[in-house]
């Protein structure tokens, strides 16, 4: 392990010192790499260079209470060996964390795409109070959120939202919530008081950028349309809806949000791009696919990950078999209390399959 951090180390270092030449800005995707991987290692680096300054000051700490003949200097020293012991019990857990495989679209932002499913007009407005959770714990992070694209019911709610997050490690603490999550409630529009199930689909992209993704024009067919609300109205008096469609792999992506065409086709592209990038990184890394669906799910947007019962006020999570009875909390944005959970039984699972590798 010393002499593969020792490796990362001098990695870091390189790329550090590519980050200070000039030339490297004439190139935006180099540098966009470079910067990425420079963010990527320097918390791991910056623990790792800790660790090692306390192993000596340790060293330095014992030999002195050896050496020490004063009783008060003899005390000092034995409290300053039970501090850095402490310290680099806690750093060392940090470097074996910090070394596990790492997703590389963890840094990003995301797109998160809300869909009503089963439920008929209670599915849509489980959609908006999803969209909500979502945009308040976004808020408690200081995230930002900006809607690219929303469908709305009739009832209120939303057919569809597509909402983009951004932030620090955004990606790396929503990339779990994909899947179908359930309802089990009594509608607003229930008179017997009976419970009915409903589901939502989410998925969560990570955000692509333009130099990463770079689409052909010839590649693309553009449609415009008048904007529709609700029930059918029109809420737009010009064509400033677009749909794009890419023709080489039949994804289509829609956008209606903004009053102006213009607007609406750069949130187009941009969700484009991430359904785009999805692709190219899920044929290209099944590996790291399989290895997520062992661990807490594989992501897909058919899997149920998750049951919001609210007669009971409980949320369960059956990928980790996780309950709680908070769910009022939950939905005001106080999701940590199901991502925490989720995040440290996927570090235990990569701690677990890392050890037996090196058995």
């Amino acid at each position: 392990m010393e002499a593969r951090l020792e490796e990362i180390g001098r990695q870091y270092d390189e790329l550090a010192a590519r980050m200070a030449d000039p030339d490297l800005y004439s190139d935006p995707k180099a540098y966009r790499e470079v910067a990425r991987e420079v963010a990527h290692l320097e918390p791991l680096i910056k623990a790792w260079r800790a660790l090692c300054q306390a192993r000596e000051e340790l060293e330095g700490a014992k030999q002195l209470f050896n050496e020490a003949d004063d009783a008060e200097m003899k005390q000092m020293a034995r409290e300053e060996v039970s501090t850095l012991e402490a310290q680099i019990a806690e750093l060392e857990e940090e470097v074996k964390l910090r070394l596990l495989p790492q997703d590389p679209n963890d840094g990003r932002n995301a797109l998160l795409e809300i869909r009503a499913g089963t439920g008929g007009e209670e599915a849509t407005l489980f959609s908006a109070d999803l969209a909500r959770m979502y945009t308040r714990f976004a808020e408690r992070r200081g995230w930002k959120v900006e809607t690219m694209d929303r469908s709305l019911s009739d009832a209120g709610g939303y057919k569809e939202i597509i909402l983009l997050v951004s932030g620090e490690d955004v990606f790396s603490v929503l990339k779990f919530e994909s899947g179908v999550h359930r309802v089990q409630r009594v509608p607003v529009t229930e008179s017997q008081g009976r419970i009915h199930t409903s589901a939502c689909t989410v998925a969560v992209l990570p955000e692509a950028e333009a130099v990463e993704i770079d689409i052909p024009d010839r590649d693309l067919e553009y449609d415009v349309y008048r904007a529709q609300g609700a029930g059918g109205q029109h809420v737009n008096t010009t064509d400033s809806a677009v749909r794009i469609t890419h023709k080489p792999t039949g994804l289509v992506v829609t956008c209606q949000d903004e009053r102006s065409q213009h607007k609406n086709k750069a949130k187009a592209l941009q969700v484009l791009r991430a359904r785009l990038l999805e692709k190219m990184q899920s044929e290209q890394d099944a590996e790291r696919a399989g290895a997520r669906k062992a661990m807490v799910g594989s992501g897909d947007r058919s899997e149920r990950i998750r049951t919001y019962n609210y007669p009971q006020n409980r949320v369960s999570d059956h990928r980790i078999n996780l309950t709680l009875y908070s769910l009022d909390h939950v939905m005001e944005g106080s999701l940590d209390l199901v991502v925490d959970p989720l995040r440290t039984h996927l570090q235990a699972e990569l701690l677990k399959a890392q050890q037996e590798d090196m058995l």
